[in-house]
């Protein structure tokens, strides 16, 4: 966005002062005034390369150079417009319509308000981000113009006039402005003049227009002249009284006004949480709310009204006869409602009879004796405080295309089912059904009404053809919204403009060395992955004279070359992370410094950030030191390199010694740890295997750990509790840190009663000590799997890690239950995670070798930094579960094979059965094995389910089964997946 120098009378423009008055309400609730005076000018430019007046005055920016001109001297014309146009969008505009303004192919020569951009921030913060991007893109050519600093288009608002009725009138008043000054500069030739264009959907501001002589048209009707309109319209929300035909049945309850949820959740009467969705049941959700240990569970249609998973919810909690145990029926949508009519909306009930059927199946179902057949309370939602919708990536369900308007370019209504299967079906107004038939689709929520069974959106893009690895790559990316586009040329300005050929510099008398220990006589290696170029740390051991050693965490240096508020790190904060797939890497930071001027590689000097201690034989620590340095590694070895170089007895060179001392000294770390009462989890962890010139996938392996993987994680964990604690030390209320909350026991309570009951075990949740041992306890002789299976079901009970600002919580709060260390935080990975980064600039200032930047002393700046990188670590952990899972499929497509798999969860339709030899775990449903459907009985006391008729068997939970492996066509999702069935 451009910037403004302040302009005074003496600079020599014309202008005059104006005074704003400001309305707010104390905590006391006096009301106060608040009176603010504005310099208003004449100087601030239209920014159009055809304007002369505004060339021969245009400000200067800090820099003292002129503003460069962004609107073309040639807009582009259209039929209506054929000497060009310029466009003024109101908020609404881009409110609703800011998938077609971010288009590369059309909406340039935009001119964005001060009091729009405004507006808009106020109502959307993604939005305002996106708009500001998009002032930030050249090609567009969007110029924010700051009207009300404008003498000619700042506007006072009149006395009993709303604040959207003033903000109107100053977009028309911008708009009038723009056509005169215009033709004013353009002067004779006033035929190349173009036309100021005031885009709104709000009908009272046309209307106004007119009367005012105000070129102005509603974005769909814009949208209608333009060249490629059938496939743009598909992309304009559809305003509510275009979408309703005749009088509107009300399927769901109105939600309560905000003063009324407010009080009630005051009073205790209502709760505030987060709506979730059950992977099983489309039709039962929960939310946690802190007045109960269990969730509470929201049951049909009815009772979720209209709330999409993710939203922020008020509930009410229903009467004790209409309580109900959580579901042990897998119910999915697309085989429920698999034939709905995506134009009916008249007539239907907002619960089919096919869900009330499947809805009264299961309240029939007896009630057990255990946790899971205990009815809990049961909540209704009245209204949503906050809404997650974002874009979905779905496919068009083919069901609801009409055969006969497939090649033809009317318009008509179908369903797009997301591929997310917690996200109902939304339905969409297209042009191109025919054509988005088998494409992989990008689309938004617009609204969801009362009078509408479902939820109402428009098409975005389409992504490329379902089972296209392009296509699928880029809808994960989308789907858990990972930054991926292309570094901007802003953040690339600010790398080195030696770019590879960055050296240390060679005298120690250079600013580059100030305050930093020459470290390159120290043996330094690295322990990665294979294939592993964003080298973050490397390590080093050697002996000390009195007995001890000095171990070394060797961290790459990335805030030397990263600044505090540069578009660098305004990127790399937005990104959090990176996020690794199969088949590529979306780097946090640009390659040049990811993969080489930071990256710890061999044989090179590198800055670094080291932390040193002494540590005992018994690896006690001494000491520790924390240091910005210069080191040089001697070699980066993957960890079976590693691992064989230690094993060889043969190999006595100093580096091998210092890996071994490293390698003896983890193990009595990770005692420690573990005595302490750390948790030793797992996780169904596999790598795919492709080929090396097409990347396609050819086989799956088992990930297998090694020592060295344990002796680099323990000294990275050392590492950041180090740093951690000498933060909190610095910087009480604002050192970011990482903490893992203890899980409530009623957690636990599903598998401590599946233990006991299957297996006669006993899982202690006391603390996190008797977790670790209790999960020690569990083993079967006759099956070693077992073991790793538990540790699997053990981590899905536990609590999320979190970012978080030490100001904001009480000290016991800090700890880390999963490590079971007192305080932690990361910093040994910056390259790949921005907390590291943030660690780095505290520490950087903790031991004064440089100040620290008010951003890092600000608490809410670092609370909103927190609180995006929650999502952003949780997004890509995600979508790299989810690209192995693609690759999975891939790998095994055309095989079918057999293999042992294990129950890891019954219902009373269906089991889920996990594979330990791909590290996939999938639902077999009873109707899969044979038509007609199997009866069943389900005892869900003995986690027991039997069926007979078409096929005759028995599961039991834990229990070892038989599978065939074949990769299917969902049609549920459009995507290529495992199918297992039971042989």
């Amino acid at each position: 966005m451009t910037s403004l120098k302040r302009a005074h009378p003496s600079d020599g423009t014309t202008g005059n002062l104006s005074s704003k008055v400001y309305v707010r309400t104390t905590r006391a609730g006096k009301v106060q005034k608040i009176v603010r005076e504005l310099y208003l000018r004449q100087d601030i430019p239209c920014s159009s390369k055809l304007c002369t007046i505004c060339l021969s005055s245009a400000p200067t920016n800090y820099h003292s150079k002129p503003q460069p001109f962004i609107l073309s001297a040639t807009p582009t014309g259209t039929k209506s417009f054929p000497n060009g146009h310029y466009l003024v969008p109101d908020t609404n505009a881009f409110i609703n319509g800011m998938d077609l303004f971010e288009i590369e192919t059309a909406f340039t020569d935009v001119i964005v308000l001060q009091t729009v951009l405004e507006e808009v921030k106020n109502r959307s913060l993604p939005l305002y981000h996106r708009l500001v991007s998009l002032t930030k893109n050249e090609d567009k050519r969007f110029y924010v113009f700051f009207n009300e600093f404008r003498k000619e288009t700042y506007v006072e608002r009149d006395s009993g006039e709303s604040i959207n009725d003033r903000n109107d009138r100053a977009v028309r008043r911008c708009v009038s402005w723009y056509s005169e000054h215009l033709k004013k500069a353009v002067g004779k030739k006033s035929s190349r003049c173009p036309t100021v264009v005031m885009i709104t959907d709000d009908k009272d501001n046309l209307r106004k227009a007119k009367a005012e002589s105000v070129v102005g048209l509603s974005l769909h009707n814009y949208v209608s002249g333009l060249d490629n309109a059938d496939q743009l319209l598909d992309m304009v929300t559809e305003g509510r009284e275009q979408r309703s035909t005749g009088k509107a049945e009300l399927f769901y309850p109105g939600y309560f006004s905000l003063s009324k949820m407010m009080t009630g959740i005051k009073a205790g009467t209502l709760h505030q949480g987060i709506f979730n969705v059950s992977p099983y049941n489309y039709l039962e959700g929960t939310i946690h709310v802190p007045a109960f240990d269990k969730s509470l569970i929201v049951l049909g249609r009815e009772n979720s009204n209209r709330a999409v998973s993710g939203d922020v919810v008020v509930v009410e909690i229903l009467p004790k006869d209409q309580w109900k145990a959580p579901s042990s029926k897998i119910i999915e949508e697309e085989t429920v409602n698999k034939d709905d009519n995506a134009d009916a909306e008249q007539g239907e009930g907002v619960t089919t009879e096919r869900e009330r059927k499947a809805l009264q199946e299961e309240v029939k179902r007896i009630h057990g004796k255990t946790s899971e057949g205990r009815p809990q309370p049961t909540a209704r939602v009245v209204g949503v405080i906050k809404r997650n919708w974002r874009q979905y990536v779905g496919h068009v369900d083919k069901d609801s295309v009409r055969s006969s308007t497939q090649q033809s370019r009317a318009q008509q209504t179908v369903f797009v089912i997301p591929m997310d299967k917690r996200i109902p079906k939304i339905r969409v107004r297209t042009r191109q059904a025919g054509e988005l038939l088998g494409k992989r689709v990008l689309i938004t929520i617009d609204s969801w009404d009362r009078e509408s069974r479902y939820p109402v959106g428009h098409f975005v893009r389409s992504l490329g053809e379902l089972e296209n690895k392009g296509a699928e790559t880029e809808a994960l990316l989308l789907e858990f919204d990972v930054q991926y586009r292309p570094f901007p040329k802003t953040v690339l300005d600010c790398l080195p403009v030696e770019g590879h050929d960055w050296r240390i510099p060679a005298s120690l008398d250079d600013p580059g060395w100030k305050g930093r220990r020459d470290l390159r006589d120290l043996l330094v290696c690295s322990i990665d992955p294979v294939g592993c170029v964003d080298i973050d740390d490397a390590l080093h051991a050697r002996p000390l004279p009195n007995g001890n050693f000095e171990v070394g965490v060797h961290i790459a240096d990335v805030s030397h070359f990263v600044k505090p508020n540069n578009a660098m790190d305004k990127e790399a904060s937005i990104r959090g992370t990176t996020v690794y797939l199969v088949d590529k890497r979306i780097d946090m930071l640009p390659m040049l410094l990811g993969t080489d001027l930071c990256s710890l590689k061999p044989y090179v000097e590198r800055y670094a950030f080291s932390v040193i201690w002494e540590v005992t034989p018994d690896a006690d620590i001494v000491s520790s030191s924390f240091t910005k340095s210069v080191i040089r590694s001697r070699e980066a070895f993957s960890y079976e390199q590693a691992q064989l170089r230690i094993d060889d007895m043969s190999q006595k060179d100093d580096l091998t010694q210092g890996m071994r001392t490293l390698l003896m000294l983890s193990k009595k770390l990770k005692k420690k740890r573990m005595d302490a009462g750390a948790l030793n989890l797992a996780s169904p962890e596999v790598r795919v295997e492709a080929e090396s010139e097409t990347s396609d996938p050819v086989d799956v392996k088992t990930k297998q750990l090694l020592d060295t993987n344990s002796l680099v994680e323990e000294f990275m964990l050392l590492a950041n509790c180090s740093v951690a604690a000498r933060n909190y030390e610095a910087y009480p209320q604002t050192a970011l840190l990482r903490r893992h909350g203890a899980p409530p026991k009623s957690n636990f309570e599903e598998l401590a009663n599946q233990l006991k009951v299957k297996k006669g075990m006993e899982l202690k949740t006391d603390n996190s000590k008797a977790v670790a041992d209790s999960l020690d306890t569990c083993v079967d002789a006759s099956e070693p799997y077992f073991n790793t299976m538990i540790r699997i079901l053990a981590t899905r009970c536990m609590m999320s890690a979190e970012y978080f600002c030490a100001g904001t919580q009480s000290y016991p709060e800090f700890r880390h239950y999963g490590l079971a260390s007192e305080i932690y935080t990361h910093f040994t990975s910056p390259i790949r995670r921005y907390a590291d980064l943030e660690a780095h600039r505290q520490l950087a200032a903790a031991i004064s070798y440089e100040t620290l930047d008010p951003s890092l002393h600000s608490k809410p700046k670092l609370e909103a930094v927190c609180k995006n990188i929650n999502v952003r670590h949780r997004n890509a952990q995600l979508a790299g579960r989810a690209s192995v899972d693609y690759y999975v499929g891939q790998a095994l497509k055309g095989r079918v094979l057999e293999e042992d798999g294990f129950v890891m969860k019954v219902f009373s339709n269906g089991f889920t059965v996990i594979v330990p030899r791909f590290g996939i775990e999938r639902l077999i449903r009873l109707r899969d094995l044979a038509t007609p459907e199997p009866e069943s009985e389900f005892d869900a006391e003995e986690y027991v389910l039997k069926f007979t008729g078409a096929r005759v068997g028995r599961v039991e939970l834990f229990g070892k089964v038989k599978v065939r492996i074949e990769d299917v066509l969902e049609e549920s999702t459009g995507k290529r997946s495992i199918k297992l069935s039971l042989v």
